[in-house]
């Protein structure tokens, strides 16, 4: 009996060595997004995209023959702890990052990211000077230099705006940019900016804001801001402003319509991508993941990063973080749900954008707009 409980606790240990190994033996890449503070609501169902494709390549045999391990990291809505996040991730041994979304939050992960040679993939963030950081900084989305001419060309060509006034959140990288750029094309197309108002996300001075735009009577009101310019928008109809509104690509998010945006008689907005599209990518996507998770129009892009990631790992001569940054360069045509994708030398994505019609409350696809427009 004593030699039987010996084997018994050989064989134990043996199990519990190989499982050990098994672990060892996984694919680390990190996720930082929000999950708390007032990115979360957002920000989880990009948790949710990356689990989801996570899942689909282990069930496909990961990556040559080799698990992905997703850890998950919340920055709380704020850069501090985005940068803290990162630390984290690269002191337990990931060897790239997906993440994060918000551009102030992104901002604040990608110098370290990048002083320590770990390749990260954003989303959705848009700001111009990210990938300007380094060479391990790569974005699934356009950047602002493009969408901002994007939508300065729309209101000046298909709205036929004149005149134009910026709302401007003072709080986040992402209206600050996109403000900037849309001000410097609409300008060089013969429109006149009437002013660019500042605003903080609380919205403290909102009144003050609608006298301005009441008095100046622009032909486009610009508002690239997150789920606050939902409230602004729903207050500029209430107070009979008539200026055509227009918006970025953040307006997609569930929390623009939740807090006003669901009330909008008519808007324009940019999107990477929409759940209504009817290409076989998107509804084979919508069919799929709606399975397991609410489908937004951002989820896709959350999808398409780690998908561009997994699909450099599988170039990769090694698995280090080296080699996966130049194949993540190295990416042309990768067929995503939110459209063909390839990275410029910064590593931008250069791939297309929708206009979206917002008509009482209810979304459509009015245009999709080619990388050369």
């Amino acid at each position: 009996m004593k030699g039987f409980f010996t084997a018994f606790k050989v064989l134990i240990l043996f199990f519990l060595s190989f499982a050990v190994q098994a672990s060892d033996n996984t694919i680390k890449i990190g996720a930082i997004f929000a999950k708390t503070g007032e990115a979360a609501e957002e920000n989880m169902v990009l948790f949710q995209a990356v689990r989801f494709a996570v899942d689909e390549v282990n069930q496909l045999g990961g990556i040559h023959g080799r698990a992905i391990e997703l850890l998950e990291y919340d920055n709380h809505s704020n850069a501090i702890q985005s940068l803290q996040a990162a630390q984290r991730a690269v002191a337990d041994g990931v060897l790239a990052v997906i993440g994060a979304s918000w551009s102030t939050h992104s901002l604040a992960i990608a110098p370290y990211l990048q002083k320590m040679q770990t390749p990260m993939i954003s989303p959705d963030s848009t700001n111009p000077r990210l990938t300007a950081i380094g060479d391990y900084i790569f974005r699934a989305c356009v950047s602002d230099t493009w969408q901002g001419k994007l939508l300065s060309k729309f209101a000046w060509s298909q709205l036929q705006g004149q005149t134009a006034i910026i709302l401007q959140n003072t709080n986040s990288d992402y209206s600050i940019g996109l403000s900037e750029q849309f001000a410097l094309d609409f300008a060089s197309m013969g429109g006149e900016i009437k002013a660019i108002i500042n605003y903080k996300s609380d919205l403290n001075n909102l009144d003050d804001i609608l006298s301005k735009v009441s008095a100046s009577s622009p032909d486009i009101l610009f508002i690239p801001g997150y789920g606050e310019s939902g409230k602004i928008v729903k207050s500029a109809q209430n107070a009979g402003i008539k200026s055509k509104v227009l918006g970025g690509d953040t307006w997609s998010y569930k929390e623009f319509f939740v807090h006003g945006g669901q009330d909008l008689h008519e808007g324009y907005y940019s999107s990477h991508w929409n759940k209504s599209l009817t290409d076989t990518k998107s509804v084979d996507f919508v069919e799929r993941y709606g399975k397991f998770y609410q489908i937004t129009d951002y989820v896709a892009g959350g999808y398409d990063a780690a998908w561009i990631l997994f699909e450099a790992m599988k170039r990769a001569k090694k698995i280090e973080r080296q080699v996966i940054r130049d194949e993540l360069a190295n990416t042309r045509d990768f067929d995503g749900v939110t459209g063909r994708i390839s990275f410029d030398s910064q590593g931008d994505a250069i791939k297309g954008m929708l206009i979206i019609k917002i008509t009482d409350g209810k979304t459509q696809v009015l245009s999709k707009i080619d990388p050369s427009y």
